[in-house]
């Protein structure tokens, strides 16, 4: 079995997503004179790739101990999107249904192609990757609810459309971009494509069902288009952990 890490490093030079806390690495002692290394680490939760789970944004939701490994673990569906990607661009349920078969109850793995725009990429654009990347809208999570998925992985800073999040209220400049972009391409506004009712979709009206998501992949992404696969996502057994770090990979036959 061949396996593939979707993983992307993690660093003090990994950007966390805009506003949260990033990693910071100390050593509390060194061989000489204790025979051994330590380390301590401040960290958010939401750096580097990690899994949001539902108690990030539901109050009653689980922490991630308490997310079967049958659920983190099974068949996924990887579709590549990078040759409709744009800044700000929208993606919808039939653009990953004509790429990949997808079934109920899957993994579904996205890549928007905007990993290249990663911290630890040759052309690495931290404000691109964490605040133009493409996203959905209500209709993209009301195809999730359907399908009922175990959960979706993103190669970018968010599930959510960048300007469906507060991103859009910190950088008005980028706001007035996408609005620009959205009147152009689908003669609409930004609230009309984002209506209030509809913020940050992916989180608020997913995650009270479970159907949660995992953020910043890379690593192999690439080698793996448009296809079927086996992926499992390993946290850390966080009892109270709204979110967590992890490792994402995929098992080749």
């Amino acid at each position: 079995m061949k396996l593939l890490d979707l993983t992307q490093p993690l660093s003090v030079l990994t950007p966390a997503w805009p506003t949260y806390e990033p990693l910071q690495v100390k050593f509390f002692k060194r061989l000489a004179p204790n025979g051994a290394n330590g380390q301590l680490i401040t960290t958010s939760n939401h750096v580097g790739t990690h899994l949001d789970g539902s108690l990030h944004f539901c109050t009653h939701g689980r922490d991630i101990a308490s997310i079967p490994l049958d659920e983190l673990y099974g068949e996924a569906a990887v579709v590549d999107l990078s040759d409709i990607a744009e800044d700000y661009g929208i993606y919808t349920s039939k653009d990953i249904m004509e790429r990949v078969e997808v079934k109920e109850r899957d993994i579904l793995i996205i890549n928007t192609g905007y990993h290249k725009y990663a911290w630890d990429q040759p052309e690495a654009d931290e404000v691109r990757y964490m605040c133009k990347h493409p996203g959905p809208t209500m209709e993209f999570a009301a195809w999730c609810r359907k399908m009922k998925f175990k959960w979706i992985g993103v190669d970018c800073g968010s599930a959510d459309h960048p300007m469906n999040t507060k991103i859009r209220e910190w950088m008005p400049v980028l706001a007035k971009q996408c609005e620009e972009h959205f009147r152009k391409k689908f003669k609409k506004s930004i609230d009309e494509i984002f209506p209030p009712e509809d913020y940050q979709l992916m989180h608020i009206d997913l995650f009270p069902l479970d159907i949660i998501h995992a953020e910043n992949l890379g690593g192999d992404i690439d080698k793996l288009l448009n296809r079927r696969t086996v992926v499992g996502c390993f946290p850390w057994r966080f009892v109270g952990g709204e979110s967590s770090i992890c490792r994402i990979v995929a098992f080749e036959k």
